[in-house]
């Protein structure tokens, strides 16, 4: 009996529309390396009429736990550099924080803060698009001000990054992945890209976590669209691993950064 119920629960919790997106998405991100709530989040938005606090909600629990999986696969190489992660959770968790506290004083869900969330999930697709589309321009552009950096300074404009990340993290679900890597390669120059990633997946699962969990207290996390999600999107990364270099970067890139260009621009 106990067996058939938790069938029962299963199928009743299991959406194939939100799966079949959790795929796509997947995907992706597995070809792609973008990270996914800049796809998921205004998916959930503009094609399925979420509100726009339960995706981003929805959306960070989503990241903290698949991330998790990516932070073990990192950490037990000994590819992340905790020194990096402690600096930006240093900014992040507490700016997180006041972004969660912002919105509960404000009444979520409300048409103040649907508005707010809007907005900073259009602000920030904006910034992600240059970052994927330009990197390398950008780290060659300030390649000198990254050479005279001082260990100190380092430090200040890491947790300064970290609370920015915060904000728009919380807010907008977006800013851990092409964002975060991009300042992190003008800060560390010296780091490998695959060091630099490392760290910013390690970063992204406490700030995920604390942000969704935040977001859950204010009841703007679906838990069946949650779990649908990650039964799609879990088999969708190792899919489009699979497709890894069979498609020219600069393309992946270009096309990536139009549409979260022009996502971007209607959300504002």
């Amino acid at each position: 009996m106990r067996v058939w119920e938790s069938a029962m629960m299963l199928s009743d919790t299991f959406q194939p529309l939100y799966s079949l997106s959790g795929l796509g998405v997947g995907f992706l991100v597995g070809v792609t390396g973008v990270g996914g709530g800049s796809l998921m989040t205004p998916l959930l938005i503009l094609l399925f009429g979420i509100h726009p606090q339960t995706a981003v909600g929805t959306d960070l629990l989503y990241a903290a736990i698949t991330k998790a999986v990516g932070t073990g696969v990192h950490g037990f190489s000994g590819g992340v550099d905790w020194k990096v992660v402690r600096r930006l959770s240093s900014g992040s968790i507490p700016a997180s924080a006041i972004a969660l506290v912002i919105l509960h004083v404000l009444g979520a869900p409300s048409s103040v803060t649907t508005q707010l969330i809007t907005r900073s999930l259009g602000v920030a697709l904006l910034l992600t698009a240059p970052c994927i589309l330009f990197r390398a321009r950008i780290l060659q552009r300030l390649g000198a001000f990254s050479e005279a950096l001082t260990d100190r300074q380092t430090h200040i404009l890491t947790v300064l990054v970290g609370a920015v990340l915060g904000l728009l993290v919380s807010l907008s679900s977006v800013g851990a992945g092409a964002i975060g890597v991009t300042a992190l390669l003008v800060l560390y120059p010296r780091l490998s890209t695959a060091q630099i990633v490392a760290a910013d997946i390690a970063h992204a699962v406490p700030l995920t976590l604390v942000a969704g969990l935040g977001h859950w207290l204010l009841g703007s996390v679906n838990p069946a669209m949650l779990v649908s999600l990650l039964m799609g999107s879990i088999p969708g990364i190792v899919l489009g691993s699979l497709f890894v270099g069979y498609i020219r970067e600069s393309i992946q890139r270009a096309v990536l950064a139009t549409i979260l260009t022009i996502v971007g621009a209607r959300l504002i």
